[in-house]
């Protein structure tokens, strides 16, 4: 016989949890979650795969994208000037992903799949 899915009182488990959060001010706003994930997961970007010709911009770019989020939403600026700076600072971690500083991406070796 098979066993039922535990899907759905782990849903409402989690749902429930964050629905509490949330009614009692405990959670803290949906903005401040974001932020805080967009610049943890660029962190974790640099951490994890080293630095390197791609990590170099995908990691500061998920933390501008954090600040910016933030910034935004606490009213301290509008988004035309957070587009616009994001764009220099897109472009600036771009024209040093090409130079000879930041190393390239090394990619494991592939396994033979042999059957």
């Amino acid at each position: 016989m098979n066993k039922p899915s535990i899907f759905m009182p782990l849903a409402l488990i989690i749902i429930g949890a964050l629905w509490f959060l949330r009614a009692t001010d405990i959670l803290p706003p949906s903005y401040i979650i974001l932020a805080i994930a967009l610049c943890v997961a660029g962190v974790l970007v640099l951490i994890l795969d080293g630095i390197n010709k791609q990590s170099i911009v995908a990691g500061p770019l998920l933390i501008y994208c954090g600040i910016a989020v933030y910034l935004f939403y606490r009213d301290l600026l509008n988004l035309s000037p957070l587009i616009a700076l994001g764009m220099v600072v897109s472009g600036i971690l771009m024209l040093l992903a090409r130079s000879n500083l930041v190393p390239d991406k090394i990619n494991p070796p592939a396994k033979n799949s042999q059957l």
